[in-house]
């Protein structure tokens, strides 16, 4: 039998994992095979754009990875068939994860080298593709990191922000079981966040889980504080997430450094809710937490860090000294970008009509792609194995 609340279990003992698809990522394919292979990789929580289409597409890939369940127990995964936490991301102002790149090909000049195609995570600039006869930007595939800005030689490239509409995304949350929401904000928003608050809070008791992220700033533990005497008493967990260096975790290990030092800075606040880690977090992430003794130890598994014990339907204090748990957004998803480029360059001919392979189709991809997945989960993981 499954655990509907199995995720945050894995909060609790210090060792949630949660995959970012990103908020502005509406590549459904990619979103899909994503969800599925780290699902299957033991995640607790999958994050995707506030978009219906991609919500059905994250769906999808969670059916397929509990009828795989046995096939993934058999080949060594420590997967249940518990489903993953299914969250969106709102905003309630400008914000870097909620904008698309765009740029008018006509005025590239024919010479040029074309950096901003090479220097693409998401592989979303593209030029004469054969495929679809195209060139710019691929919009479905920009999550919004902006790295191709600073780098045209010509300043052609411009972004497009856009904001939620929490109208419209309450009717989501009540009929497409989604489970979580976070919730963009900065210092100094206040007003901003009561607004959008205020449109969540009729539907805000249904959620499992509600996420807060913020970048760090001036004044950012007040800020926090300000927001929690806003949005208690809350009936879900409450997760603060640091976000250290936005959609920078694939560039290196230096990148993970802010993200720890934001969440000390957030656990030194001592505020009610578990503090996680998000913003340039990579491979050298755990291995820095660890080495910080920022990781709950495995004796403290089923409290909450100070010897309580907590019902799984109710939020729980993180340990003051703990981070609960680490977000991988960019560096997760260029992990497995060999193997859903393979995939879709595979093409399945069914009469006439020609469709990309779906990653299930492919044995030998789909356990890459697992494997691949599990090399980064199994570290927050391995904490907890005896």
């Amino acid at each position: 039998m499954t655990d509907l609340f199995a995720p945050l279990q894995s909060l609790k003992r210090g060792d949630w994992f949660k995959l970012i698809c990103g908020a502005s990522f509406q590549h459904l394919p990619a979103v899909r095979s994503l969800t599925l292979a780290y699902t299957l990789a033991g995640a607790d929580c999958i994050d995707v754009a506030a978009d219906p289409a991609v919500i059905a597409a994250a769906q999808a890939g969670l059916l397929v990875a509990k009828s795989l369940a046995k096939d993934a127990q058999k080949r060594g995964f420590d997967y249940k068939g518990n489903s993953p936490f299914l969250m969106v991301s709102l905003n309630d102002g400008e914000d870097p994860h909620f904008r698309k790149a765009e740029f008018n090909p006509t005025e590239c000049p024919t010479n040029c080298l074309r950096p901003c195609e090479r220097i693409c995570p998401a592989q979303a600039i593209v030029f004469n593709s054969t495929k679809e006869d195209f060139s710019g930007v691929v919009s479905e595939k920009c999550y919004g990191c902006g790295r191709c800005i600073p780098i045209c030689p010509y300043d052609i490239i411009y972004t497009n922000s856009y904001m939620s509409t929490p109208g419209a995304i309450a009717p989501l949350v009540m009929s497409t079981g989604v489970d979580a929401v976070e919730i963009h904000t900065k210092v100094g928003r206040l007003a901003e966040f009561e607004q959008l608050w205020q449109a969540i809070s009729p539907w805000a008791d249904q959620l499992k889980l509600l996420a807060i992220s913020c970048p760090d700033g001036e004044g950012m533990t007040d800020y926090l504080r300000a927001i929690y005497d806003l949005i208690a008493p809350l009936k879900s967990a409450l997760i603060w997430q640091t976000d250290g260096r936005s959609m920078s975790g694939d560039i290196g290990d230096g990148t993970t450094i802010a993200a720890v030092k934001l969440g000390q800075k957030v656990l030194a606040a001592k505020l009610p809710g578990y503090v996680q880690l998000a913003g340039g977090t990579n491979s050298y992430t755990v291995a820095k937490l660890k080495a910080m003794g920022l990781l709950k130890e495995a004796e403290g598994q089923g409290t909450g860090g100070r010897g309580e014990k907590f019902s799984p339907l109710l939020p729980a204090p993180c340990p003051l000294s703990s981070i609960s748990g680490v977000a991988y957004g960019s560096y997760a998803r260029v992990l497995l970008s060999p193997i859903l480029e393979q995939l879709e360059n595979k093409e399945v001919s069914n009469t006439n009509v020609k469709a990309n392979l779906r990653l299930e189709e492919d044995e030998v991809l789909l356990w890459q792609a697992v494997e691949l997945a599990h090399s980064l989960v199994s570290q927050i993981k391995s904490q907890q194995e005896h």
